[in-house]
């Protein structure tokens, strides 16, 4: 039996977003919605539950209860027809949403936030929460193109294999297409365009750029067979990972990456790379966790 999906929310307006993201997602894969409320008691003074000498409302508990319900009703108005439950806990929020990860089939969160969930996608947080999680973590942000395909970024490695499953499957499951972008670059992250590249005088660019499409094809083959009723594209490009990958998530509805890979995305997580597309890309982003 699969897991539900989990959201975290902190009546943000991005959270809301995140509300109504999850909600569709948990629709799709026909599993319920978990909304996840996580708060630290500021002080011994504060009430965490009804207290003696004010209203019920006045307490931590009684306050979260409200945030929560706003949450709950509008999932459920979102989807109908999914089961939405709710949690709250008191504790760091990321290590709420680890825990959560646990049973879960996708966790899903805002871009930016309130209280809690506040940061979310500042520092290493987000880098924290993605490499450690142990199901796909969904970053609601930017506009997608609802009629976009979901552009996953391969890189050929072992590492970005569940990435690779879980595009194809999302693919389906929203009944969209499937663009395959494999960005590739010769040492660094730069391209030369001219024919004084240096570079060209040292390494074959047509026997490389042969082989990077193999990889693509390579990586994306067994993937056909199970998923038949996705239509992929696929496309191999020598550029600079950031931009090129901002650039094609313009039109997309999704982003899909993996936590770790080699290659043209060694590191996604773990530098420059990850930072710009979890804060510039212009659609969501899906960051897929290999497991242990």
């Amino acid at each position: 039996m699969s897991g539900p999906v989990v959201v975290g929310f902190d009546s943000s307006a991005s959270s809301f977003a995140a509300v109504e993201t999850a909600a569709h997602e948990a629709q799709l894969r026909g599993v319920g919605l978990r909304v996840v409320h996580a708060f630290t008691w500021p002080s011994r003074q504060t009430p965490l539950g009804r207290s003696r000498l004010g209203p019920a409302e006045a307490g931590l508990h009684d306050l979260a209860e409200h945030i929560v319900a706003e949450a709950v009703e509008y999932a459920q108005n979102v989807e109908p027809e999914v089961e939405v439950v709710h949690t709250i806990v008191i504790d760091d929020p990321l290590t709420v949403l680890e825990a959560q990860s646990h049973d879960a089939e996708l966790i899903v969160v805002g871009s930016h936030g309130l209280g809690s969930f506040a940061g979310l996608l500042v520092g290493s947080t987000a880098v924290h929460l993605a490499a450690h999680s142990r199901c796909p973590v969904l970053v609601v942000r930017g506009r997608p193109g609802p009629e976009g395909p979901v552009l996953l970024a391969v890189d050929g490695s072992p590492e970005g294999e569940e990435a690779v499953s879980f595009a194809f499957a999302e693919a389906s499951l929203r009944e969209a297409g499937l663009l395959a972008l494999h960005v590739w670059n010769t040492w660094t992250d730069r391209a030369y365009e001219g024919p004084g590249d240096p570079l060209n005088m040292v390494v074959d660019i047509d026997r490389h750029r042969d082989e990077e499409e193999r990889v693509l094809a390579e990586a994306l083959s067994g993937h056909r067979a199970r998923y038949p009723e996705v239509t992929v594209h696929q496309r191999s490009v020598r550029s600079r990972i950031r931009p090129a990958l901002i650039e094609a998530s313009r039109s997309a509805q999704l982003l899909v990456v993996g936590a770790r890979g080699r290659g043209g995305f060694a590191g996604l997580l773990l530098g420059s790379v990850s930072q710009a597309v979890l804060h510039h890309s212009h659609c969501p982003v899906t960051v897929v966790r290999a497991p242990e």
